[in-house]
């Protein structure tokens, strides 16, 4: 029978999973698959599972009880192996792998830092006030100008400062937070967002990095929003 995987822990572990079901239609029982110093939290199944509302609840809770007792690496939602001898092999070969990730991982959670220009209109008045060339611009299409070229010069000036300030930004974002972290990791932005950027927070710097991230929120203007969300199983670290 196929069984879908949670996470990987090491074998002292405590495992409270007794009183939890796992996923699909039909939930079974938690239980583990060890092999030597690792052990694998999975559950059977009998039918492929998709990421219905029920069971991506059920995935996150199974990994917020084993986080509250121990050092976890939690698997993203989906993963299914073929059977027990497949996750055995699996923790085999990749057991150092395995073992060293966890105890990079060991006493951190995951937090994830998001700052998006949820309103430009104050960033675009003060490009204005701070340039003069794109001051003088405006001001000759606020007086009639038909020069097509104007509108262009302008738009293509005010998008440069805009990138400019809003990559500065999230540099001094990075810089001030990574040091509460020990190790991170920025991803590609879409949309609003200036920065997206995950950090592995060691439980004595959580407070001091919670703090910091909201004082650097209070502080964000120019119609700029700044969130965390976590603490939250280090997936972007279990690798």
């Amino acid at each position: 029978m196929a069984l879908y995987v949670y996470a990987i822990t090491s074998g002292a572990h405590p495992h409270r999973i007794d009183d939890m079901n796992g996923v699909g239609s039909d939930p079974s029982p938690l239980r583990t698959v060890t092999t030597g110093t690792l052990c694998a939290v999975v559950s059977d199944i009998s039918e492929e599972i998709r990421p219905k509302r029920r069971d991506l609840m059920v995935h996150k809770e199974v990994q917020e009880r084993l986080m509250a007792d121990g050092v976890v690496l939690p698997l993203q939602f989906g993963y299914v192996a073929s059977d027990e001898l497949t996750i055995q092999q699996a923790l085999e070969q990749n057991a150092d792998t395995y073992l060293t990730a966890l105890r990079r991982l060991e006493g951190c959670v995951e937090y994830h830092v998001r700052a998006s220009q949820e309103d430009e209109d104050p960033l675009l008045h003060q490009i204005l006030e701070d340039l003069p060339e794109a001051r003088a611009l405006n001001e000759r299409i606020r007086a009639g100008d038909q020069d097509p070229q104007v509108p262009l010069a302008l738009g293509e000036l005010v998008a440069r400062e805009v990138q400019a300030r809003q990559e500065s930004l999230a540099a001094g974002l990075i810089e001030a937070l990574v040091p509460f972290a020990r190790d991170h990791v920025t991803r590609p932005v879409s949309a609003r967002d200036i920065l997206n950027l995950s950090l592995l927070v060691p439980d004595e710097k959580e407070d001091d990095f919670l703090k910091t991230q909201a004082r650097l929120g209070a502080q964000l203007g120019g119609g700029v929003d700044l969130r965390c969300t976590g603490p939250l199983p280090p997936y972007s670290f279990a690798q």
